[in-house]
Formats: structure tokens, C-alpha cells, sequence
């Protein structure tokens, strides 16, 4: 019997944006971190912020333990205000204070074109990191919107690129 194959039109989503991403433990102490924030930051889809079409969460690895999910969103608007308000922006600012013996990154697909990277304390190469050149994240490699479109956030960003690389962040 011959399978059933179908497809999915877009057509609706021109904006679409689809978001992997993934918490991978490094110490011991990373396992608090993940416990501790990461299920509070993935849970929250279940509020159903505006813009995001679908969640889907993800195992990358059991050992070490590396989390993650797959989401679906209108448009990057969308995504980018949802990255600025609770609880995310909390999650966001304590991370970057101290990421808890644990990574984060991110890679966004763009349905008009465009992907973008992001890894903070990976300490492994992950994804496109294993095989493109790894930059440091400054000037408009800073934010999403200037890595994929070279524009400037429509929302200011939880931690500006002068206050993380000052210093500033860790007082």
C-alpha cells in the first residue's frame, strides 16, 4: 500500500520564523540551573504568547543532560517582544549574569531568508558552530535582527551590548 504523503501550505506564514534551542550542562551545578530556571522559561509557551504558533520540547542528550525545543512564530516582531517581557527577560538577565554551569544557544530559520546563531558558554561545538566560524557576538552580530536583516532591534534588548561587554552586567 502506498503511503499517504502530504505537504503543508505556508502560503498564511510568510513571516515565519521556526527557533531550536537547547541548555546543555557543564558542572555539576548545571543541573540546579536547569532544573532550577529552564523549566520556567520552557514552560512559559503554555501561556500562549502572542505569535507563537506551535512548541514543541526537545532531548538532545541525556548525558550530559541537554534540553531544548523547537518553536514555531508568526514573525520575528512577535518573537523579539515575547524575548523582552517575563518571564523570559528575567531568565535572560540572570543567565547572563551567570550561566550556572550550563550553555544556551539558539539558531532561527527565516522563512523569507536568513538563519541566525547564537551560543552563549557552549563549551562544545553545537550545531552551525561545528563547522562555520565561531564570532564574538558585537556590534550588529549583537541581536538577532541585526545578524540575519543588519537592522537594529525594534525592542530594546534585555541587556544592551555597552552594559554586557562593560562589565557593568556583573555589579
Amino acid at each position: 500500500m502506498r503511503v499517504n504523503r502530504t505537504t503543508v501550505d505556508l502560503d498564511g506564514y510568510p513571516d515565519l520564523v521556526v527557533i531550536y534551542l537547547g541548555m546543555r550542562v557543564h558542572k555539576p551545578r548545571g543541573m540546579l540551573r536547569l532544573l532550577g530556571l529552564g523549566p520556567k522559561l520552557y514552560s512559559s509557551h503554555k501561556d500562549r504568547p502572542d505569535g507563537l504558533l506551535s512548541h514543541e520540547d526537545v532531548i538532545w542528550s541525556l548525558f550530559p543532560p541537554h534540553w531544548g525545543a523547537r518553536q514555531y512564530w508568526r514573525d520575528l516582531d512577535s518573537l523579539e517582544r515575547w524575548t523582552r517581557s517575563a518571564p523570559h527577560r528575567e531568565w535572560w538577565q540572570k543567565f547572563l549574569q551567570d550561566s550556572g554551569g550550563t550553555g544556551f544557544w539558539h539558531e532561527a530559520y527565516f522563512m523569507r531568508g536568513g538563519i541566525d546563531a547564537m551560543y552563549d558558554d557552549m563549551d562544545v561545538s553545537t550545531g552551525m558552530a561545528r563547522f562555520a566560524p565561531v564570532i564574538s557576538a558585537r556590534g550588529r552580530m549583537f541581536s538577532t535582527r541585526g545578524r540575519v536583516h543588519d537592522q537594529p532591534a525594534k525592542v530594546a534588548p534585555v541587556v544592551d551590548e555597552k552594559t554586557y561587554y562593560s562589565g557593568e552586567l556583573d555589579k
